[in-house]
């Protein structure tokens, strides 16, 4: 962009390349990104809450994803539009923050863009209607805090730590065994967490899939589970006590780093060369017996004659193991990474109660379960399911149960679901609206009617009659007092959360409020939008 004067002295803006670039300003911009923030919401709308509908989505190379896990969803679409990234980036900031709510929060910014574009018809000002959002969304943070109540748990009483994670998984594709998932999630949490610092490391946790069997196979594991098998099918199956050594150096000779030839005239050269190499080999394997290995778990392959002496010396050993596995089998066992055989000692040895090999179904698939290790600390949830889908989808619904049960171990307030939390503070926010003078009143009512567009979009997705059920829950909520009345979604009978348990985390439900507003606010106030035009 360049200014120039004419003749009179007249400034006027000149725009490099204006042929090829198309402005749209003022009030035309901000409409161009209102509708099409709320083009992306509409996508996630239908995906909300326990009836919430999947999206199937085929990425260019063929891979099929079926989820309804609003961060998957956006980030696998291909979103060319600058205000669409906005929405995939924000429902990505609270994935990465919270995990859960990646749906609600899309869907609570773009009715709130929603509002914002009446608003805008009526002539208001939008950085009015940004200061008025950004009012509602404190009295709406801080009611919540009012609404929500602590949760009491400890390692024995984990019942409200998998009630919360229930509620997460209800809407997933795995909800028919809720239940078992929610407790196999809380298990694992609590397995990991430091809980006098209230941290949680989640990386500790490894989820495993494989196809087949059924999804009430999936079971929680105390150790670590490799999809390797033992190097030599004749070596014993099953170790107890094992005493591993964890190599980052190959079984192979050594290799010169120069190009190098070896010239080799007669046999006797050649059998010298040989009973060299052996020697070499067998000084290795001495090695890990004389620290007394029993198993031997290597980043690199071997040799067949390595392999071959490891199973005539009795010693079994697993290979091409990766790095991120053999530092959670370091985690585990209490064992060292080694990388050069002069340094194996008995004290870098992993240790664990029993080592097998597992096969599956009538393929050849085997995998070696690491069990009752020195530290429990790393654990692994190892998921069964019909097909490749359906075990990606598990791992993402997993995923979010464990942020979940994370969250609540950080933070134990909870509110309730269901469109409660957001129905209380939409009467909270609407009442507050009346002590504000000024514009300002028009957004801050404007936020109310957004925070309601989400028990709407649970009710219709439901089946219900969106309108009728809003207007009555809201009455309840206001006539007795009662900020646990939600929409009765899977038809319960009752629309009190508290007997249908179902909950949520508190800092969930913040987060989506304030990073709703705040990309909102960032999209009112974009008044001039320079684009190159399409060729």
């Amino acid at each position: 962009m360049a200014l120039a004067f004419d003749e009179f002295g007249r400034p006027f803006i000149i725009l490099r390349e204006q042929e090829q670039k198309t402005r749209l300003r003022g009030l035309d911009a901000q409409k161009a990104n209102i509708s099409a923030g709320k083009a992306v919401a509409r996508i996630l709308r239908t995906s909300l809450g326990p009836k919430g509908m999947d999206k199937m989505l085929q990425s260019p190379d063929g891979d099929v994803t079926i989820t309804n896990d609003g961060a998957t969803i956006l980030e696998q679409m291909d979103v060319d539009n600058q205000i669409g990234k906005l929405m995939v980036e924000l429902s990505r900031s609270q994935d990465y923050e919270i995990g859960d709510g990646t749906t609600g929060v899309v869907v609570m910014a773009g009715a709130l863009l929603e509002q914002a574009e009446k608003l805008l018809e009526r002539g208001i000002h939008p950085i009015r209607i940004a200061e008025g959002y950004e009012m509602a969304s404190r009295i709406a943070v801080e009611h919540l805090e009012r609404v929500a109540h602590k949760f009491e748990f400890g390692l024995n009483d984990v019942e409200p730590l998998v009630q919360t994670c229930m509620t997460t998984l209800s809407s997933k594709i795995v909800n028919r065994c809720k239940r078992s998932m929610a407790e196999i999630a809380v298990k694992a949490v609590l397995a990991v967490a430091d809980l006098e610092r209230k941290d949680v490391n989640l990386d500790l946790i490894k989820v495993e899939g494989k196809v087949g069997g059924k999804l009430e196979d999936t079971e929680l594991i105390y150790g670590i589970i490799v999809d390797k098998d033992m190097s030599h099918p004749q070596m014993p199956k099953q170790i107890e006590d094992a005493k591993i050594a964890i190599l980052t150096c190959p079984f192979e000779p050594p290799k010169p780093k120069t190009k190098h030839k070896v010239d080799i005239d007669t046999v006797e050269k050649f059998q010298t060369l040989r009973l060299q190499e052996q020697k070499y080999f067998d000084d290795m394997v001495q090695k890990c017996k004389d620290v007394g290995a029993t198993l031997v778990i290597c980043q690199w392959g071997f040799d067949d004659e390595a392999n071959h002496l490891l199973m005539h010396r009795n010693l079994p050993a697993v290979r091409w193991v990766g790095g991120v596995e053999l530092e959670l089998i370091a985690i585990a066992t209490g064992g060292r990474i080694v990388p050069r055989f002069q340094e194996l000692t008995p004290e870098k040895l992993g240790k664990a109660g029993i080592v097998r090999e597992k096969a599956f179904g009538t393929t050849k698939d085997r995998m070696i379960y690491i069990e009752h290790c020195a530290n429990s600390r790393a654990v692994t949830i190892f998921i069964r399911g019909g097909n490749k889908m359906m075990i990606e989808e598990t791992k993402r619904s997993i995923h979010d149960a464990l942020c979940v049960a994370r969250n609540l171990i950080r933070n134990n307030s909870i509110v309730y679901g269901g469109g409660s939390a957001e129905i209380s503070c939409s009467i909270a926010v609407e009442a507050a609206a009346d002590k504000h003078p000024g514009v300002e009143q028009y957004a801050i009512r404007a936020f109310a009617d957004a925070l309601d567009s989400v028990p709407m979009a649970l009710a219709e997705n439901s089946g219900l009659q969106p309108i009728e059920t809003l207007s009555a829950v809201k009455s309840q909520q206001i006539k007795e007092n009662n900020p646990c009345c939600g929409i009765d979604c899977n038809d319960v009978g009752t629309n009190d959360m508290r007997e249908q348990n179902v909950f949520e985390t508190l800092i969930g439900k913040q987060q989506q409020i304030l990073l709703a507003t705040q990309v909102v606010k960032m999209i009112l106030k974009i008044d001039d939008v320079i684009t190159p035009s399409a060729y």
